[in-house]
């Protein structure tokens, strides 16, 4: 193989650390997952971003949030400690939960004093969220006509007291507590009303076509609540939303209908346990007491005030409003020389292995190669991996009308794939109904492979096609996740791709594979043993070298591997967006390592790993992040990439660009802090998202 050199970077400077072994070697995988998160709220905040695009990443950041709250702190509790094989103590889950309250609330105090500012600079260009109070006579007028005809009618007011229990609150949902005087009784009563969401009615109501001026729903249902509750004085109202618990609980032990398992737990999801609660900062002290004595589950210490709306996560429909100015400009993904001159993508594979680079390069080369397999009569075999796609996908009509030509189609869908779980059962059922052999995957392992396989007939016999990525087959993201991928007709490739499938849709005990590593068989042991062959290779005049970029680095085990690595003189730059748990720049132990975290205009999505095996540069892509989840309980599939020029591509035009990049890098210190990078007085500012926009699009 060629070598290839890559520049290091400058070491972080050394400072001290915490007190315990535990905390010396590891962060909290929450408070990094946080931190992540802050960095993506940081992009509301910055101005180098045009005006809608900042409200989408505030967007981003609250929708980010949910998930936290229905996924990662369930896991907290459900979580066994990885060195005691112990579940939390309540002091340690408490002790977590002030941790990760201390690090969020100056977050929300944050993501409010944008939100107004944003708001306040929006509406020099028209787009304004106005309260119906502020409204004048004729706004009004209309607004009371759209409540009567859309919105009164699917309003239900739940009174809460003798013989009406407390309501279930759904998950996500926004409601009203509402304080109702009875003039006969002179009694004050509580009732809530839920505000109707999309997709019934939506929450932006504009007052007038061709301007961007709202009220929100709930400011509507608010002003008229006294149309719900007639004779009584409505004395005021408050909105609250809460989060449940969304992780399902699937037993590997029991049951054989995977589909049907999956869809009653889906049923269950919506009654999940309550995690947050969401209240406006006016509530007063009575009502909180009288929501919470009804919410008989809700954590009293996982009350969040704001007074600014609720579930900012719906703020991607104005963020999403078509005004030029206001959004980043528009680009038109490439694609490769040797796709876009020949007519025949077939021949064009077999002339040599070639790179997908997405956003940068249009995701319709994957499409098509699929599709022109479907339309091929020598194509006789399609297999494929699907873990997310979108409603239109061009994967599933490619797919589907391969089985109608009569060509012999096997999909596996992962029903697991969380919060798509619902969606993918529905593209499951149309596949079969098309004639498509789907297969579900297993009870205790997750599909995350993003493999296709296509056996064609040809002159001097079968051939095998081969797509191996990074990403989902989901043309809606790929135009905002960064990923790779790779069209090759390699036989090796070829053929552990037919051994793949096999052991995922059949009976197999298989221990190995020829170039592929694959999860849980071989990829755990694969990664630590090219750490270890680059720690002995290391000598203090030709150190190792090691560039991993990934998503996520939680897994103990491989931080460990990369300690070592580090004591031994090997030089490591690790690309992670979200959490890390790995600390770098520790004196004698990590002083090796640098952290980067990339968060820019795309997600960095994509997971390639460089390893400088003695100058024979070694670079492997895939879809697993170093997580325990994704090396032993999931199928993902890791290749190495063998075409010198793709591999010099990948490390110089992307690893390094990203390693070089000042405007969109945050270093990650030992003390756990991230520092955003800034042009220095001498240097040229670089992003290396724009570059790659440049370069490829």
């Amino acid at each position: 193989m060629s070598s290839e050199s890559v520049a290091p970077v400058r070491p972080a400077a050394n400072r001290s650390v915490g007190r315990s072994k535990k905390q010396l070697l590891y962060f909290q995988r929450e408070l990094s997952w946080l931190d992540f998160n802050g960095r993506v709220l940081d992009e509301a905040r910055n101005p180098i971003h045009p005006l809608l695009e900042r409200l989408k990443f505030l967007a981003i950041f609250s929708n980010n949030l949910d998930e936290f709250f229905m996924i990662h702190i369930p896991g907290i509790r459900e979580r066994a400690d990885e060195e005691t094989s112990r579940r939390l103590s309540s002091d340690d889950m408490r002790e977590r939960v002030r941790d990760i309250q201390r690090k969020l609330i100056p977050m929300l105090e944050e993501r409010a004093k944008i939100y107004r500012e944003l708001m306040l600079s929006l509406e020099e260009h028209g787009i304004k969220l106005l309260a119906f109070n502020a409204l004048d006579r004729a706004q009004k007028a209309k607004m009371e006509r759209y409540f009567q005809s859309e919105v009164f009618p699917v309003l239900t007011p739940l009174a809460v007291g003798p013989g009406h229990p407390f309501p279930y609150i759904s998950n996500l949902s926004i409601s009203l507590a509402v304080i109702i005087h009875d003039p006969k009784t002179k009694k004050e009563e509580f009732a809530r009303v839920k505000v109707p969401s999309h997709p019934i009615l939506p929450r932006f109501i504009p007052l007038e076509e061709g301007k961007n001026e709202y009220v929100l729903m709930e400011d509507l249902v608010a002003a008229h609540l006294g149309n719900l509750f007639p004779g009584m004085v409505v004395r005021a109202s408050y909105p609250f939303r809460i989060t449940r618990n969304a992780d399902l609980d699937l037993n590997d032990e029991e049951g054989e209908d995977l589909m049907g398992m999956i869809e009653q737990q889906l049923q269950r999801r919506r009654f999940g346990e309550i995690e947050r609660v969401e209240i406006h900062r006016s509530m007063p002290h009575h009502i909180r007491k009288t929501l919470f004595e009804e919410m008989e589950d809700a954590p009293p210490e996982e009350v969040y005030e704001t007074d600014i709306p609720l579930h900012l996560a719906d703020f991607f429909a104005i963020a999403g409003l078509d005004i030029p100015e206001l959004r980043d400009a528009p680009f038109h993904p490439g694609v490769p020389a040797t796709l876009r001159d020949s007519k025949d993508m077939f021949a064009a594979i077999r002339q040599g292995d070639i790179l997908l680079h997405h956003p940068f390069q249009s995701f319709d080369c994957v499409s098509e190669f699929l599709s022109r397999a479907a339309a091929d009569p020598d194509v006789l075999t399609i297999k494929h991996t699907l873990y997310r796609t979108s409603g239109d996908s061009p994967i599933l009509q490619a797919l589907t009308d391969a089985a109608d030509n009569g060509k012999q189609v096997v999909c596996l869908v992962e029903l697991k794939a969380r919060f798509d779980e619902a969606n993918n059962i529905t593209w499951a059922k149309q596949l079969e109904k098309s004639g498509v052999h789907v297969v579900y995957g297993w009870l205790g392992l997750k599909t995350h492979s993003k493999i296709i396989l296509v056996v064609r007939r040809e002159e001097d016999g079968l051939r095998r096609y081969v797509h191996i990525g990074t990403g989902n087959y989901n043309s809606r993201t790929a135009k905002v996740y960064t990923d790779v991928g790779i069209l090759t007709c390699s036989p090796d490739f070829g053929a552990d791709a037919t051994d793949l499938f096999n052991y995922l849709t059949g009976y197999s005990r298989q221990t190995a594979f020829r170039k592929f590593q694959v999860a849980p068989i071989t990829l755990r042991k694969g990664i630590e043993g090219l750490i270890e062959r680059e720690m002995n290779a290391s000598t203090p005049e030709k150190p190792g070298r090691i560039i991993a970029k990934m998503n996520a680095l939680v897994d103990q085990h491989i931080i460990q591997a990369l300690y070592r690595a580090s004591q031994k003189g090997v030089q490591i730059d690790l690309i992670i967006r979200g959490m890390c748990c790995l600390r770098p720049g520790v004196p004698g132990l990590s002083d090796n390592i640098r952290v980067i975290s990339i968060v820019g205009r795309f997600l960095e999505h994509s997971r390639i790993f460089y390893f400088q095996n003695a100058g024979e540069g070694e670079v492997y892509i895939g879809s697993a992040d170093w997580m325990t989840r994704n090396l032993d309980r999931r199928i993902e599939v890791v290749a190495p990439v063998e075409d010198p020029a793709i591999r010099a591509n990948l490390v110089h035009e992307v690893l390094e660009a990203l390693l070089r990049d000042n405007c969109q890098a945050w270093d990650l210190r030992q003390d756990g802090v991230y520092i955003r990078r800034s042009p220095a007085d001498s240097e040229s500012r670089f992003s290396a998202q724009e570059h790659l926009l440049e370069t490829l699009s």
